[in-house]
């Protein structure tokens, strides 16, 4: 099993989704960067499946936009996106291969409605010159900002995790061989194909970024993009639950959430207060992390920042901890299953960021591997089936709001798995991964990321235009 890092799944990007935006995007990056020196006139795009169906909605073309103009999702400036758009229209001139062509987001970007076989996620590039195709690339966006090139040719030899894991059963052999935590377990893992400063400085950089974006979230106040008029929320939360009092800037603010009025049904509301914050700003197009996906991205920040503010025990090196499980978490699920909801419904996305902050959240409070593992089971567990029906293709409803459950959820998971003993859970980690990848193989397409049932189907809206 190839290893895969937990910065393969906590990564730092632009919304509204990793699969139809950040996918889309890396696959333009990584076509213009390997084209061949060919003679090109004509540039065209075209997107299949879900990409197709609710790409517009995902802002599909946006990204490809962005990924042929060169831009890197993890440093672009966010607020100049539209700009960079704006600017290829009225030019309608693209640079390629050091020669400009013409190229027209309606003309060469094809929503071509229609499914192609090699995955639900699928788009194509093709160049021509005088009406000659000289150069084609398929790729696949399978999920969570992961991008996989046909006919790429041989891997390149990948190197080995000195602790390897394909399954839950894998961890708990290497920590009962080695008497270790899965963080540490994770970190030694981290550290052998990165230096241990690296790694510390990786995983404060994602800490920040997550903290950024809930800050941002709290802060801003409008309605969303994309013609559903949903507006934000989680400002005037964030206003209420700290009385309308002001703070100069993010630091002050955090003072103010720890010396805040801490009751139970207080810290509830901050918790869906940071989840909204966070996908609200991802459906901005905001700068956000990966986790494993956009669309779910604000449920392990929201029940890490519940951690931070809230928990009377809260050590700051478990940060750490919490972010190392939680990502060994989504790739057990990556390997196991899917963690795309084209594939596999909202329960890939929803569903595992929820047993991600589970296990992450169990782990920062003391919890033993095995406890770990039951609390990511537990949460997926009462995830699975859950479809994803994006309204008018649009990752805002049910989106923004089943974030909020999906960290409740986590919440309760921990819990449960913190009092209860593991050698009395029916249910295993690897059982329910197995379980969630069979139902996602049964799923009707139209509850794929299709916006063709659910929600999406009784609330028709018609899709925004290029």
């Amino acid at each position: 099993m190839p290893p895969i890092s937990v910065f393969d799944i906590f990564k730092i990007g632009v919304g509204p989704s990793s699969s139809h935006t950040i996918g889309p995007w890396k696959a333009g990056l990584d076509f213009v960067r390997t084209l061949p020196d060919v003679a090109i006139d004509r540039l065209d795009v075209q997107l299949f499946g879900s990409l197709s169906k609710t790409g517009r909605g995902h802002a599909t073309d946006v990204a490809v936009i962005m990924g042929l103009l060169g831009h890197d999702p993890v440093t672009v400036d966010t607020t100049r996106i539209a700009d960079y758009v704006r600017e290829l229209a009225d030019c309608m001139t693209l640079e390629v291969n050091g020669k400009p062509i013409v190229f027209e987001r309606k003309q060469n970007i094809h929503f071509t409605n229609a499914t192609h076989d090699a995955h639900p996620n699928t788009l194509i590039f093709n160049v021509y010159c005088q009406s000659e195709l000289v150069h084609s690339v398929r790729y696949a966006s399978v999920g969570g900002g992961f991008v996989e090139r046909a006919n790429a040719g041989p891997r390149q030899k990948l190197q080995k995790f000195p602790y390897p894991t394909a399954r839950g059963i894998d961890l708990m052999r290497h920590h009962q061989r080695t008497g270790w935590s899965i963080a540490e377990i994770v970190r030694a893992n981290e550290e052998s194909i990165d230096t241990p400063a690296n790694v510390d400085r990786k995983i404060q950089e994602i800490f920040s970024t997550m903290k950024e974006a809930v800050y941002r979230g709290c802060t801003t106040s409008g309605i969303l993009p994309g013609g559903l008029n949903v507006v934000r929320r989680a400002k005037a939360m964030n206003d209420d639950l700290l009385d309308g009092r002001k703070f100069a800037d993010i630091a002050h603010w955090e003072k103010m959430i720890r010396n805040s009025y801490q009751d139970f049904n207080t810290v509830n509301k901050w918790i869906s207060c940071f989840a909204l914050a966070v996908n609200e700003e991802n459906a901005a197009m905001g700068r956000i992390v990966t986790s494993p996906t956009n669309g779910a991205a604000g449920v392990v920040p929201a029940v890490l920042l519940y951690y931070y503010f809230f928990c009377t025990d809260y050590d700051e090196p478990r940060i750490e901890d919490f972010l190392l499980t939680a990502g060994e978490i989504g790739s057990l699920f990556k390997k196991g299953a899917t963690i795309s909801a084209a594939v596999g419904g909202c329960q890939a996305e929803i569903g595992v960021s929820s047993s991600m902050a589970a296990a992450g959240l169990t782990q920062a409070l003391g919890g033993s591997p095995a406890q770990v593992l039951m609390a990511a089971e537990i949460a997926m567990e009462h995830h699975l089936g859950l479809t994803c029906d994006p309204v008018g293709g649009l990752v805002q409803i049910p989106c923004i709001e089943r974030n909020a459950m999906g960290a409740m959820k986590a919440i309760t998971a921990a819990n449960l798995a913190l009092a209860g003993d593991p050698n009395t859970s029916v249910v295993s980690i690897d059982t329910v991964i197995k379980t969630m990848w069979q139902t996602a193989k049964a799923m009707n397409s139209k509850f794929k990321e299709t916006s063709e049932g659910g929600l999406a189907f009784n609330l028709p809206v018609a899709m925004p235009d290029c």
